[in-house]
This record gives C-alpha cells, sequence and structure tokens, in this order.
C-alpha cells in the first residue's frame, strides 16, 4: 500500500482518463491494422480487407476492463511484474508508479496480442499482424525509455551521473559501427581467440577458401570429411573456441577434415549467382578435396543454407552421373521450404519482384540488413535487451564469442538472392523433380540415395523443426534424423563437455510424415548429439590410415595459416 494522497490523487486521475479512453483507443488500435498493406503481390489493385471476431473482440474488451479494474484495486500491487525480467529489479516494484506502469503495459501487451488473434483471415495475414503488434510493443516497453525506467535511473542516481555518461559513449560507439553491441566485441580477434584450429588454407577462388586442418590423432579414416557452413555467415561458428568447436571435434575423432570459408562479398562480386556458389564453389571444394587425398568419396556436412547448397551441388553431380559423397550430414537445414517459420511473413511475390528489380542483376545485399532482420525476430532479447543495457544503464556487455560471431556479419550477392528468394522460400521448387535447373541440370533430390545424418533443433526459429524434419520425406537413401534442445546456434554448438541439454533419437527406419508424430515416439537422451553423430559417421568414414604429415600436395600448396584471409573481411 502506499497512503500518500497526492499519488492517489494522479494515479485516480491516471485510471479514470485510462477508463473514459479505452473505446477510443481500441477503435483507434483497429483501424490501423485493417488498413496494413500487408505485402499485396504487385498489379494487386487493394489490399486485404482484414476482419475481427466480433465474439473474440467482445471477450477480449470484457477480459481487459476485469483486469484493469482488477489492477486499480490492488492499490497498485506490482503482482507479477517480476515474472518478466525486464521489470525483475526491485526498483520497479519500490516506486509505485513505474510498478503500475509496468504492470498496465504488460496488460494492454496481452490484449493487443489477443487483438491480433481475433484477425479473420489466412494464417500468413494474422501472422503478419501478431509479428507488427509484438515488434510495436517490444518497442513501447518503459524499460526502454530512461524516463521510464526505475532501475536506470536508481542506478544513474547512484553512480551520479556516470552511467548516463557511459550510455552515451556506448551509443555513440555503436553508432560509428553500425551496429548494437551484443558483447565486447574488442576482446575477439579471429585467429587469436576465436577461430583457431590449427590448419592451413590449401586452395582458393574468388568465392571460396578452402582449409585442411592439422590431424590431431596418428592414423585418420580413408575417407576425407568436407564441411560446408552457411554462406550469409562465416564459418567459425563451427570453430569458436577449443572446448566448443564442431570442427576441432571432427579433427579429434579422426577425421580428415576440410572446410569451406567462404569470401565476404564486396562489389567486385555483385553478378554472382547461385550456380556460381553450386558450381565454382562446393562442387570445386569436394573435387579439390578428392585430388589432395586421393578419395574417391568423402563424407560431408551442410550447416543451415550450406546444406541447401551443398544438397543441391550433389543432385547436379548425381544429374551428371556422379557420386562422390559417400554420406551427408544437414543441420538445421530446409529443402522443402513449406515449413519456414515466422521468416514466411516477409516472403511473397511483391517481396521477391522487390528483390528481383533491386538487385536481381547485379549489387549487394548488405549483411547488416540480415543481421538486423534476425535480431528483430527475437527483438526482446536481441534488441532491446541490449539497448537499455549500454545505453540507459551504461553497462559493457560480457564477452561472449557466439555474440562476437553473430555481430560479424556478411553480404551476400544480389543475383544469388534473388534467386533464393524465389525459388526456395516463395515457390518451394527445390522439392519438385525436375523443376529446377542448375548449372545446367535437372534438379532430382531422388537421386540423392546416400545415407543421411538429418538434425533439427526443437526451439529453432529460423529453420523450424519441422522444416529440417522434412528432409527425411526428401532424401531416399537410409535415415537417421535426431532432435536436440534449444535454437537454430545453441542446438548445434552443444559439445558433449558441456553436459548441457537433451536431444532425442528414435530407432524407427521408418519416418511419419509430420514431425509431430516422429517425436511422439523418440526418446530423450542427456546431453550432446555431438557423440550419436560422430558414431554414425565413422560407420561411413571407411578404414582407418596414417595421418598425413603435411598439407596440401604438390598440386595444392599451403596459401596461408588457417584461418585465412576471407574469414576476416568485415562486411562494409
Amino acid at each position: 500500500m502506499h497512503s500518500d494522497p497526492d499519488w492517489a490523487k494522479t494515479a485516480q486521475q491516471f485510471q479514470q482518463t485510462l477508463g473514459d479512453t479505452w473505446t477510443r483507443a481500441w477503435a483507434d488500435a483497429v483501424k490501423p491494422i485493417q488498413g496494413l498493406d500487408l505485402g499485396v503481390p504487385i498489379g494487386t489493385a487493394t489490399p486485404p480487407q482484414i476482419t475481427f471476431s466480433p465474439a473474440k473482440l467482445q471477450a477480449l474488451q470484457k477480459q481487459y476492463l476485469e483486469e484493469s479494474a482488477a489492477l486499480w484495486n490492488q492499490s497498485m500491487d506490482a503482482g507479477n511484474i517480476a515474472k518478466d525480467r525486464r521489470f525483475s529489479a526491485k526498483a520497479w516494484a519500490e516506486n509505485p508508479l513505474t510498478a503500475y506502469t509496468a504492470a498496465s503495459y504488460l496488460l494492454t501487451s496481452r490484449t493487443l496480442m489477443g487483438l491480433a488473434d481475433a484477425v479473420e483471415g489466412d494464417e500468413k495475414t494474422r501472422a503478419r499482424i501478431q509479428f507488427a503488434v509484438e515488434q510495436w510493443t517490444a518497442a513501447s516497453a518503459p524499460s526502454n525509455y530512461l524516463a521510464m525506467n526505475a532501475e536506470a535511473q536508481k542506478k544513474l542516481i547512484e553512480t551520479q551521473g556516470e552511467s548516463l555518461a557511459k550510455g552515451l559513449k556506448n551509443l555513440m560507439h555503436d553508432m560509428q559501427q553500425g551496429h548494437v553491441s551484443m558483447t565486447d566485441e574488442s576482446l575477439f580477434e579471429v585467429g587469436r581467440n576465436v577461430a583457431t584450429t590449427e590448419g592451413a588454407v590449401v586452395f582458393e577462388n574468388e568465392l571460396f577458401q578452402l582449409i585442411e586442418y592439422k590431424p590431431l590423432t596418428a592414423k585418420v579414416y580413408a575417407k576425407p570429411f568436407l564441411l560446408v557452413p552457411p554462406c550469409i555467415n562465416k564459418y567459425y561458428i563451427l570453430d569458436l573456441q577449443p572446448e566448443n568447436s564442431l570442427i576441432r571435434y571432427a579433427v579429434e575423432q579422426g577425421n580428415r577434415t576440410f572446410v569451406v570459408s567462404w569470401r565476404n562479398p564486396d562489389k567486385s562480386m555483385g553478378h554472382k549467382t547461385w550456380d556460381n556458389y553450386i558450381e565454382d564453389a562446393v562442387i570445386q571444394a569436394i573435387a579439390v578435396t578428392q585430388e589432395i587425398t586421393g578419395s574417391k568419396t568423402l563424407n560431408a556436412l551442410g550447416f543451415c543454407v550450406g546444406g541447401t547448397i551443398l544438397s543441391t551441388a550433389l543432385a547436379v553431380l548425381a544429374a551428371r552421373g556422379e557420386k562422390p559423397v559417400s554420406s551427408l550430414t544437414l543441420l538445421t537445414t530446409l529443402l522443402d521450404f513449406t515449413d519456414t517459420g515466422i521468416i514466411d511473413i516477409f516472403v511473397d511475390e511483391a517481396m521477391v519482384q522487390f528483390r528481383e528489380k533491386q538487385m536481381g542483376q547485379g549489387g549487394l545485399l548488405p549483411g547488416g540488413d540480415l543481421s538486423s532482420t534476425f535480431s528483430f525476430l527475437r527483438p526482446n532479447d536481441l534488441v532491446w535487451n541490449y539497448v537499455v543495457g549500454n545505453y540507459l544503464k551504461g553497462e559493457t556487455p560480457p564477452p561472449f564469442d557466439l555474440l562476437y560471431w553473430n555481430s560479424d556479419s556478411t553480404n551476400l550477392p544480389g543475383p544469388f538472392y534473388a534467386w533464393y528468394l524465389r525459388n526456395t522460400y516463395l515457390e518451394n521448387k527445390l522439392v519438385q523433380p525436375g523443376k529446377l535447373t542448375v548449372c545446367g541440370e535437372k534438379i532430382d533430390l531422388r537421386k540423392l540415395d546416400i545415407p543421411a545424418y538429418i538434425y533439427g533443433s526443437r526451439e529453432d526459429h529460423i529453420v523450424p523443426i519441422g522444416g529440417a524434419y522434412a528432409s527425411t520425406q526428401q532424401l531416399p537413401g537410409p535415415k537417421r534424423f535426431v532432435m536436440g534442445a534449444s535454437g537454430h546456434i545453441a542446438g548445434v554448438i552443444n559439445p558433449p563437455a558441456k553436459k548441457k541439454r537433451s536431444h532425442w533419437i528414435s530407432d524407427t527406419t521408418s519416418f511419419p510424415a509430420k514431425a509431430e508424430d516422429w517425436i511422439a515416439g523418440a526418446q530423450e537422451h542427456a546431453g550432446s548429439w555431438w557423440t550419436d553423430w560422430s558414431t554414425w559417421l565413422k560407420g561411413h568414414a571407411g578404414k582407418q590410415i596414417a595421418a598425413p604429415t603435411a598439407y596440401g600436395n604438390a598440386d595444392y600448396k599451403v596459401i596461408e595459416a588457417a584461418p585465412g584471409r576471407y574469414v576476416k573481411a568485415r562486411a562494409q
């Protein structure tokens, strides 16, 4: 209870105003949503009309008024605001005004999300409205503004203004570097304390460098192992620190390991296409790996978009009658783009046509654009959390190798990006036999009859678990599907030594159409999936032979030490 009469009078006036304006506010909230341009294809005369369920609207308004009255009648009791980490600090509850502001904000946010849920229409339209409301409510949280953030105000007083001065310094620094700092980037350097697994660049062209890693065992498996990371990020997500490096782990298991390190495109690469990335990168990397090792076949792994590119390359080779890969590992990869999760709200004919006109014939998609898009898929965790900490509280975010990598963005060639959007996300042609022609060949994934290890992360918001699982329906060879806990990155980068999270495995050799049915029959296992994958990979790696004592061969000599120049280039 707070008995200050001035406060009670002010709060009562606020509550009265809130009640008087609720009807108008409700109408104002509905009006702009009804007029939204929700991505109408070019040439469409009018945007789709948005309607709401009258029953849901009535129930939602009744619930809001009841909860608003209950909030007032509790005499500004902060209630459950501490359950939201934005308002968990004691300073929020200690000040009745800020406590009420936070509680009112949470109530309004729930109501607006309920309003979005009341939209009657197709799923894509509803998802777009829900996303827009989520962005607006996240941005309008009282915690984001110094005038309303009780915790930041308390720190301002306690530090005698030092926190504000530091916050302004942080803001100027981030404006100069062009993105919000998620970690102290000054503490990391590629090749010094990230991407440190010992190796050498043994081949390069204008698209990629091929890195061969130094064996860590006396013997290696006869079949080499090639990793293809996503080209929308840098490869060292697979080689952060020695203790969480999938690359180092693969080398330790006796695999003669090679990795594609993509070049960070500049203007000179603005004309590069999907075909270039298939023929002149992945197919080239496979051939060089074969020539260096003398092995006719190898095992290959693709991560995210790298898995899509790798699978396309193998389909091109299969169409040519070539099968140089003995087994395929796909980590959080989409082949069937039916279920793309929240990303689907951004992709429609109008958006794709815009990108095609903008950069389909040349140009670059700046890495910062992609990075910002992915961050705003989780606005509270990856945007506003750092705005509040860095600028309002004047804090320096703690060192975190994964977030340093996340901030090290890469550009994409415009023609490559436009082709990818239309043929996968929009038209889903990769899984339609013969519908795509890549490098002069008709693509048919049914020809990839090699053993496949398919991994998906349960909470992945970029490649939903259903989308990752869908590859089991497209690849005809023997398959093993594994689901890991957590999201797109944390689920993958989960070394056994950490003894964290879980993974799910089913011994079935048949795969139902829906991921939910597979999950229902899967067994949970504590810890990392890496050990299960390593055991599977050994079954396809051939006999053990003496480890090589030098990198490359007479035709492919060492160019420079790993991690090489390409990965160090920053997006401009």
